[in-house]
């Protein structure tokens, strides 16, 4: 039986509950819109691979550090959760782990999976009981959901091919960068690049 998108939507409400519930049962007030900003979730309108996103907006900027020539922040005031779509077919728990893992994003310095990122997914997973990493196993996943597993991987196609006009070493690309044969030489010797389209 299929379920309705309004279903699945208070299927995600009703998980997203659960786990701020758990959360704050072991200390981790995730609602504090002072300490971690608004949070919201959805899902996501793409057909990709991944799990979920935490798209981080309107960086707090007193929290502003400056590493070389770019700027980064520690804390965000809005996030914006989103959950693949196919992530909804498997077991509730498959599901809250990545809802837990998109909310960690959330906390201040935790916006990548730096060693804050991996000192709460581990402070959860040691009380919680939760298996949150940075990445997701989809074929095991669907395994204990008990649905079959059969997604063709497809070869990225590249759009470029790259040589180098001295020893004659060739890589592929899907996209370049503007003025590439400008900016960049062969790794091997230093001469110069010619692009051919595929």
């Amino acid at each position: 039986m299929n379920e309705t998108e309004t279903d699945r939507l208070h299927k995600l409400n009703k998980l997203y509950a659960e786990c701020i519930s758990e959360l704050s049962g072991i200390g981790i007030d995730i609602l504090d819109e002072e300490k971690i900003g608004k949070i919201d979730i959805g899902f996501s309108n793409r057909k990709v691979k991944r799990y979920g996103c935490c798209k981080n907006e309107n960086p707090d900027k007193s929290t502003a550090y400056r590493v070389k020539r770019k700027i980064y922040y520690r804390k965000f005031n809005t996030h914006h959760i989103e959950i693949s779509d196919w992530l909804m077919d498997l077991n509730d728990d498959i599901i809250k782990n990545t809802i837990v893992h998109e909310l960690i994003h959330c906390m201040p310095d935790c916006n990548n999976h730096g060693k804050d990122f991996k000192r709460y997914a581990q402070y959860i997973n040691l009380n919680l009981g939760y298996n949150i990493s940075r990445v997701g196993n989809k074929e095991e996943d669907y395994k204990k959901s008990n649905i079959e597993f059969s997604e063709v991987e497809k070869k990225p196609k590249f759009n470029y091919k790259i040589t180098c006009l001295s020893c004659g070493y060739t890589f592929y690309r899907m996209r370049l960068q503007r003025n590439f044969t400008r900016k960049y030489r062969c790794g091997k010797c230093m001469g110069k690049l010619i692009i051919a389209d595929i």
